[in-house]
Parts: structure tokens; C-alpha cells; sequence
């Protein structure tokens, strides 16, 4: 794992809303999947999906030698370069930074990308949590980018699309989804 300054890296890897919102002109999208990590909700969003009074959460990534994260790796050419990265820069700005390493795409090619983690030490990284309490959290929070449930449900299909199940995306989606009745039924 290195950080990087993406030099001639041309794909960027997306495991959260870059799946369903690029926001970035690219030349090429492909599955991929990268091994040695496992996507959590553990990084606050008081910026996005939340705001600094009530954060939302958001996803990062955690070292887990066993795991594997399915995502979507965008290949960005040469000129747009610069620019994707300065806006991914900023969008990612509440404790991210660049990584770089080895991504497996889905057709079988192996390629060098970036992707971006909140480290534990960022002052917006929550840490573990029971989905139970993610969930209550989720269901409070809304942000300039919108609401943290519509963020949470979006992730889960646009994952169940690629036919990826993610059981802690999915079982706080489904925590979420029963939240959500429990409060409007007044319970």
C-alpha cells in the first residue's frame, strides 16, 4: 500500500457512491475487485450525507487479509486526469486520502489503481459500531448530497446489480428499511 501522487495511474477504484455517481468523465468502467480489503460504515460524513451537528456515515476501507471489495475500477485518460483527481481530491476531503494498488477487473486484466480510505487517525473515523446504531444514525442524517438512507439503499443495489452481495452493506440496508417502518408507524 502506498500513497500516491497518481503519477501514470490511469483507474480509479469506486466502492461507494462512485458506483452510481462518477460525477467524472472516464474512458472505460470495468467491475473489479480489491483483495486484501473490507468495505465499513465507519467514517462520519459531516460534509455530504451529513452535517457537522449530525453526521451521516459513509464507507471507507479496513486491511482484512482474508477479504475482498467488489467495486467499479473507471479508467480516465491522460488529458482529464488532473482534473478528475482534483475533484475527487475535494470530494473525498473529510479524512480521505489516495492509495494506490493492485486492482482485478472483472475481464481478467490486472492494473495498477487509486482509491481512497479514511485512515483510522482522521478525526471523522467513528470505528465499529452495531449496525443497529449505524442504522438509528443513517436514518437521521441528510446533507448537501442528500439523505444518509437514500445513500445506504443506493449502495446496496447498485452492489446487488453487479451481483455482489456485501453482508455488511446489505444487513445495514436492511436494519435501515426496518428503522425507517418503525418510525413511520410511530413505534
Amino acid at each position: 500500500m502506498a500513497r500516491t501522487d497518481a503519477g501514470d495511474v490511469a483507474w480509479i477504484f469506486g466502492y461507494g457512491s462512485l458506483l452510481w455517481r462518477p460525477g467524472f468523465r472516464f474512458a472505460e468502467r470495468q467491475p473489479a475487485v480489491l483483495r486484501g480489503w473490507m468495505r465499513r460504515f465507519w467514517q462520519a460524513s459531516p460534509d455530504h450525507r451529513g452535517a457537522p451537528e449530525a453526521p451521516g456515515r459513509v464507507v471507507t476501507l479496513r486491511r482484512a487479509a482474508d477479504s475482498s471489495c467488489w467495486g467499479m475500477a473507471f479508467r480516465v485518460a491522460g488529458p482529464d486526469r488532473a482534473d478528475v483527481l482534483a475533484a475527487l481530491d475535494h470530494r473525498e476531503k473529510a479524512g480521505y486520502r489516495r492509495i494506490e494498488s493492485r486492482l482485478h477487473l472483472a475481464d481478467g486484466r490486472r492494473v495498477r489503481g487509486l482509491f481512497y480510505v479514511a485512515a483510522m487517525d482522521n478525526p471523522n473515523d467513528l470505528g465499529p459500531a452495531p449496525l443497529a446504531s449505524i442504522a438509528e444514525q443513517v436514518c437521521g442524517a441528510i446533507g448537501p448530497s442528500g439523505s444518509n438512507i437514500d445513500y445506504v439503499l443506493r449502495l446496496n443495489r447498485a452492489l446487488t446489480g453487479m451481483g455482489v452481495v456485501d453482508a455488511h452493506v446489505a444487513g445495514l440496508a436492511r436494519l435501515v428499511e426496518v428503522t425507517l417502518k418503525r418510525h413511520d408507524s410511530g413505534i
